[in-house]
């Protein structure tokens, strides 16, 4: 019997062109009651780490057994594999060249299947068109409630991507990295609450190893203005004071709006990672940097 299901569909083929209408269409030919949610079609071509950031921030605010295709995809038609991969709440159908790198650092998965049994995939399929010919029928199979077992042979790795992670140089100062920035400009770091928090400690523990108690933190220093970046008579600064380029920033926002407009600002993003954004403006253009620039922090010793 045919049953509703949620699959995804995030990719790196844009609007201009049929590619995206063509993968609903196999998808609903198979399985007419598929809900099809698209998430993204602009990721950069063959921006793998663009792809798996933004699959990162939006598998979670699915339903449960929700199917996630990612099709970013420089390597289609040679040997790289195509995976299946099941996670507790969550499966993934990506091709194995670290869409999920950013996902299994905080989920391990239950499954990791290289998807291999041709019964699931379109006749013929092409080398240059496998999200139609392999990624949109495997899916809608799936959503019918074939087992990802049924799709090939498990595996127990994946291909993970190179991504950056802060370095801690010494109490009080972290040197994190730009990687994402989105459509309004906002420079995205690799610097999470708990990171800072952890910098701040001056532990030298792996990234992500420890969730340490961070509660108050933002409290202490957000909203840090100018006038209060005074040193006492002991000459200790209280603030959070950030580096882009030859730019600095002081304090940690709440909100776009707590500086004036055309000003920059240092906040957490929704995803959960420290930004770099200019109100009502475009921080991008403004420090004049790209993905890769290094972001520094360095908070007052007297401040925790």
């Amino acid at each position: 019997m045919r049953q509703p299901c949620v699959i995804t569909l995030l990719t790196d083929f844009g609007n201009q062109d049929a590619y995206v209408g063509i993968m609903k269409g196999v998808i609903a030919e198979i399985n007419p009651l598929a809900n099809i949610i698209d998430i993204c079609h602009n990721v950069p071509p063959q921006d793998i780490i663009n792809g798996a950031y933004l699959l990162y921030t939006a598998y979670k605010y699915f339903p449960r057994k929700t199917i996630h295709v990612a099709v970013v995809d420089p390597g289609v038609g040679s040997k790289r594999d195509i995976v299946c991969v099941e996670m507790k709440d969550y499966f993934f159908l990506v091709p194995d060249n670290g869409l999920l790198s950013f996902i299994i650092q905080n989920e391990k998965p239950k499954n990791i299947i290289r998807v291999i049994n041709k019964k699931y995939f379109l006749p013929l399929p092409s080398n240059t068109f496998h999200g139609r010919d392999v990624f949109a029928p495997v899916s809608a199979h799936l959503s019918l409630g074939v087992k990802p077992q049924q799709l090939g042979i498990k595996i127990n790795q994946l291909e993970q991507l190179d991504i950056p992670k802060p370095i801690y140089k010494k109490t009080g100062q972290i040197e994190g990295q730009i990687i994402y920035i989105d459509r309004f400009g906002n420079l995205v770091t690799n610097i999470t609450e708990e990171i800072l928090a952890k910098g701040v400690g001056g532990q030298k523990t792996e990234v992500g190893r420890q969730k340490p108690e961070v509660r108050g933190l933002k409290q202490e220093v957000r909203n840090q203005k100018p006038d209060t970046l005074k040193k006492t008579s002991e000459e200790k600064i209280l603030a959070m004071e950030t580096s882009v380029g030859k730019k600095r920033i002081l304090g940690l926002c709440n909100t776009y709006a707590d500086v004036k407009a055309g000003e920059p600002l240092i906040l957490f993003g929704s995803a959960g990672f420290l930004e770099v954004s200019i109100n009502q403006g475009n921080a991008e253009r403004h420090f004049k940097v790209n993905r890769g620039n290094k972001v520094n922090i360095e908070i007052g010793k007297n401040l925790f």
